[in-house]
């Protein structure tokens, strides 16, 4: 078997750079994003720190971003190194299944072999070496066939993310941690992650998948093959004038539909589907109270005040507040709050509501006021 260094020299990194992070309403926007943002206070935003974990796997010339033909300016100006050729612009969102799909199929054409790992661009990680040596095995089980991904040792019965249930250890040289997967799970119910938590055999599904590019377009086309057509359709014309008028054309009738369904759920029915436990502090920041959290070490009494000039006097108070103007926030006796104050939008709720938010989005799409998303 190779040396997983030789494995490496073909691994390809893939950040997906979507979706608005509507839970983070109203700091995260559509032409502002959750992954523009500085949300940890690391002086950078999420999609600049994904880079830097990155790019000492696979190097500034193989990392390809997927994201919205809105945002490719502010991409560009967070990652100078970004080759222009790696940078592929969708002309309306279509899940996860496409967008890593094509990147898939593109560099599958121009490189036969390679193999890819995505990591969303808007997730916070601790401790880099941990989390590059999780991959690095991964990349070495991607290349014995398998389709991987990274769950992570769940620390709390948490119910705001999926799980991965790990069956029996796989003999795979240089990836001596891979487990089998037996069942992707939803999103549980209190009572539910308390049980997965008490196993010992659950890990949380944090969206990290490696596979080499052909076993990916394989799986997909297995599953969903209309898909698998509309991709390999704009790869064959990805690096030809004709770009434009076939993305025009095929993008927007893909399927939308999450990488979890098409490809996870029924590889690990087959038995083809590994995990690599990773022993690094994740985060994928969904909403308010994680980013409280962050900040706050998980001390539930603590006032987080995120924003570099933001005002806040508080007295016996905690939660969080995030302030982008330069209005005094005051602060009185209340606990667990949330407060987002923007120049156009203000919200308040508390941590325990704060995954409600969203329905706060929908709701202004529906009432038409589409000037404050």
């Amino acid at each position: 078997m190779p040396h997983p260094t030789d494995v490496l020299d073909r691994f390809y990194s893939v950040i997906p750079a979507g979706g608005i992070g509507s839970r983070l309403w109203p700091l995260s926007r559509a032409d502002a994003p959750k992954f523009l943002h500085d949300l940890t206070g690391s002086g950078q935003t999420l999609l600049r720190d994904t880079w830097d974990r990155l790019a000492p796997l696979s190097g500034d010339q193989r990392i390809m971003v997927v994201t919205g033909r809105a945002h490719r300016a502010a991409v560009e100006t967070q990652l100078p190194e970004l080759a222009d050729h790696n940078v592929v612009l969708e002309s309306e969102p279509r899940e996860s299944t496409a967008a890593i799909g094509l990147a898939a199929a593109i560099l599958n054409k121009r490189e036969p072999g390679v193999i890819i790992g995505s990591f969303a661009a808007d997730h916070v990680i601790q401790s880099a070496p941990l989390f590059r040596h999780a991959v690095r095995e991964a990349v070495v089980a991607a290349d014995a066939g398998y389709i991987v991904t990274i769950g992570i040792r769940p620390t709390e019965p948490a119910i705001g993310f999926g799980y991965i249930k790990c069956g029996s250890a796989l003999p795979i040289d240089g990836a001596r941690d891979a487990l089998a997967v037996t069942s992707f799970v939803e999103k549980p119910n209190l009572a539910t992650a308390k049980r997965y938590l008490s196993n010992g055999h659950y890990l949380w599904n944090a969206g990290m998948f490696i596979a080499r590019a052909d076993r990916l377009l394989e799986e997909i086309g297995a599953s969903e093959p209309e898909m698998l057509a509309g991709l390999l359709e704009l790869a064959e014309a990805w690096d030809t004038p004709a770009r434009g008028a076939v993305v025009d054309q095929v993008w927007p009738k893909l399927k939308k539909i999450a990488i979890d369904y098409s490809v996870a759920e029924p590889v690990a029915a087959r038995g083809q589907l590994a995990v690599i436990p990773g022993e690094f502090g994740w985060d994928d920041v969904g909403d308010f109270a994680s980013v409280a959290k962050l900040h706050s070490g998980g001390r539930k009494r603590d006032l987080a005040i995120v924003g570099e000039n933001a005002r806040v006097l508080a007295d016996s108070s905690s939660g969080i507040v995030v302030s982008s103007t330069q209005r005094m926030i005051a602060l009185v006796g209340v606990e667990n709050i949330v407060v987002v104050d923007t120049p156009d939008a203000l919200l308040v709720t508390t941590s325990a509501n704060a995954q409600k938010v969203k329905s706060v989005v929908d709701a202004l799409k529906l009432s038409g006021s589409s000037d404050v998303l």
